[in-house]
């Protein structure tokens, strides 16, 4: 089966990610999605913008907000979406790449497309002080992931 990057727009990756995530919503924003499609049809989605966390916003890092597939993909669809944003981001000029994923995950496909594990992150509550709804992945303890120049 062959794999290839198309170009998605956000609001079209955003539609995806509301018929297949596991448990996120769609992103408020993002500076740019791409799509994995395989001989028939789109198989994932990375939606790439600015980092939620306001100390890690220093206009040269990005975060994977959303990385989507259905249960059915190719097992290698998230590493390529993963690398692929990255060299997205990395040819834009940013230095440095994070994305988080649930403690209770692998993380295997963040793992082979090079991303390190830099930090564990505690449940969240930032969202009171945001015009966020609370989401239950919000509770979750998470790793974040970096990739940097």
């Amino acid at each position: 089966m062959s794999l290839e990057l198309v170009p998605i727009s956000i609001k079209e990756a955003n539609d995806y990610v509301r018929s297949f995530h596991r448990h996120n919503k769609p992103t408020q924003g993002a500076k740019f999605a791409i799509a994995c499609a395989d001989e028939n049809s789109i198989v994932g989605v990375s939606l790439v913008g600015r980092p939620l966390s306001a100390s890690l916003d220093d206009g040269f890092t990005a975060e994977v907000l959303r990385l989507c597939t259905t249960d059915d993909s190719p097992k290698n669809v998230c590493s390529k979406l993963y690398a692929a944003s990255w060299r997205a981001w990395k040819a834009m000029g940013g230095k440095k790449i994070i994305t988080y994923t649930m403690q209770s995950e692998k993380g295997s496909s963040v793992e082979a497309a090079g991303y390190k594990i830099i930090a564990q992150t505690k449940p969240g509550t930032w969202h009171i002080y945001r015009d966020r709804d609370w989401q239950p992945v919000f509770g979750q303890l998470k790793f974040r992931w970096e990739k940097a120049a």
